[in-house]
């Protein structure tokens, strides 16, 4: 086959051997300094045409081959390590077996309900929680009780900001206002600030134990309980937070050291103090997804009512699935295991305790999403707030420490900015701060799980204030470069918070619930007996998502 080129020649490769024959130009009738460029440039074109011509007959020569001898073909030619292998080039992505363990999730949990109605049959009741009209009454009096606490902690903002105002026109007569505190001036703004601090104080201490008496005493449904107390519990974080940031905003109004007051936050400017103690400042911070008080958030242009009624939707849904999980797939579970605990057969305990676990981990990853992403998110979106970051990837925590630092970040945000920094900046070492924060939120954790159940027994405390041992030892696991170390970090997070967590909290809150309420002795599900347990369930249940 020949081929006529661009440079004045013929290409001839119809046995696989590229000749080259010279094809008379008119180049010959051109001066000899013109002929001898045109030399040069047809030779490098002439060049660069033979090699990609050579490696195209190369190409045709090798597919001509391969048609040819069909069993010669190079199959191994190169060194390739196995795809999971170590050494690997290139990670191979696991999208197929991520969505495998789903299909086997759903349908291992499809085949349990499916037995569980088969064995149990429906164990659904609307009429059988017992809410008992003075559980209503109590629950909706405390509810618009709570708030008022909020309102005490105005007024006493009020007469500090009021005093704070007249001070500084004092102040400012006699110098010019820029410079630091006199002694007998800092000594004055202790002193007012400690008769604040002890009003703020009883303030938030009576909403608590008020709250918390009339709950364990009077309040006998452990979901109303729960849900009151949580309330108190938020209204008596977010006063602390509103006391403690105006006390820093005070100070730095009435004796600013030079450059201070331009150091405030940016976003302070818009409001600042004391302009920011006003009644329609304080209640958008009591409805705002937050328990960290600031004069000014980031606030959206307007409200999408459709986002907020989707999001309300998840909210529904998700809590007739909880209700439904707990009824129908825990209650059993649970009842089943009360002559094990109370016998003391540890084998069949644990078995107990890993059968538990699959639907408490649903419950609660549930609930995490009713909580966090549909009602939190309806909530700022009807308030305008603009940070919604209220959780981040914490499913992929490579200790137990990342872990809480990112499940629950408004209130690691809370005990961040009010407990941990201040001993901090105190001379407090990290890990004694970190022991407060700790102790702290297992005393809430306690209050929340042990007061609605009736049954302070301590495990909640326990299951809180242990986790620093945890996190001391998975904490070189998350500074490892490797990713065998952030992978044994995640297995043992996984592992102490699916099967040593939550299932072992339900399981001893729903065997003390039965023991002072139900009856441990007979397991049957006589109508007698089908309230206590339903109860017990849902006390379980809110263990679980306390958790």
């Amino acid at each position: 086959m020949s081929k006529a080129t661009s440079t004045g020649t013929t290409l001839d490769t119809s046995d696989g051997v590229i000749r080259r024959t010279a094809v008379p130009s008119l180049s010959s009738e051109l001066p000899d300094g013109s002929v001898a460029a045109q030399r040069k440039d047809g030779a490098v074109e002439a060049g660069a045409e033979d090699a990609s011509l050579a490696v195209e007959t190369t190409e045709q020569l090798r597919r001509s081959f391969r048609r040819k001898y069909r069993h010669v073909e190079a199959i191994h030619s190169e060194s390739h390590p196995s795809c999971l292998s170590h050494d690997t080039t290139e990670s191979p992505s696991f999208l197929g077996f991520r969505n495998l363990m789903v299909i086997v999730l759903v349908v291992g949990n499809l085949r349990l309900i499916i037995e569980n109605v088969q064995k149990y049959g429906v164990l659904i009741c609307v009429r059988c929680h017992d809410f008992r009209r003075s559980d209503v009454q109590l629950g909706l009096l405390l509810y618009f009780l709570i708030p008022c606490h909020l309102l005490i902690a105005y007024a006493i903002e009020a007469i500090a900001a009021t005093q704070a105002r007249s001070s500084r026109a004092r102040s400012e007569r006699r110098r010019d206002g820029t410079s630091s505190p006199t002694e007998d001036e800092h000594k004055k703004f202790q002193s007012t600030w400690k008769m604040v601090w002890v009003a703020h104080a009883i303030n938030v201490t009576s909403v608590l134990v008020f709250t918390t008496i009339v709950v364990y005493f009077k309040i006998h449904h452990p979901l109303i309980g729960t849900l009151t107390e949580m309330h108190a519990v938020i209204v008596w974080l977010k006063t602390a937070s509103y006391a403690f940031t105006n006390r820093d905003l005070r100070h730095a109004f009435l004796h600013p050291a030079k450059g201070e007051l331009d150091a405030l936050p940016e976003i302070y400017k818009k409001c600042p103090y004391p302009n920011n103690i006003t009644i329609g400042n304080l209640v958008y911070f009591w409805w705002a997804p937050t328990l960290v008080y600031q004069p000014v958030y980031p606030r959206t242009d307007k409200i999408r009512w459709i986002f907020v009624f989707k999001r309300l939707g998840e909210v529904v849904c998700l809590s007739v699935f909880i209700w439904f999980a707990s009824a129908q797939y825990a209650t059993p579970v649970l009842q089943n295991s009360l002559d094990k605990i109370a016998s003391l057969e540890y084998a069949s305990i644990l078995e107990r305790l890993l059968k538990l676990s699959t639907i408490s981990l649903v419950i609660w990853l549930a609930g995490f999403f009713a909580l966090f992403q549909s009602f939190l998110n309806a909530l700022a979106e009807v308030t305008r707030f603009g940070d919604r970051s209220f959780y981040d990837a914490w499913w992929n925590s490579e200790s137990l420490g990342m872990y809480w630092r990112t499940w629950n970040k408004p209130v690691y945000q809370f005990f961040r900015r009010h407990v941990y920094s201040p001993m901090r900046s105190r001379g407090w070492t990290h890990k004694t701060a970190s022991f407060c924060v700790f102790v702290i939120s297992a005393i809430l954790h306690e209050l929340l799980v042990g007061v609605p159940t009736h049954n302070l027994i301590g495990v909640a405390f326990l299951g809180m204030f242990l986790q620093l041992p945890l996190i001391q030892l998975t904490q070189p696991l998350e500074k490892m470069k490797s990713a065998h170390g952030k992978l044994l970090g995640n297995t043992i997070f996984w592992v102490s918070f699916t099967i040593l967590g939550q299932p072992f909290a339900a399981l001893m809150y729903f065997y003390a619930w039965q023991a002072k309420y139900g009856s441990v002795s007979k397991m049957d599900y006589s109508n007698s007996h089908l309230h206590h347990q339903r109860l017990g369930a849902a006390a379980a249940a809110e263990a679980t998502c306390s958790a």
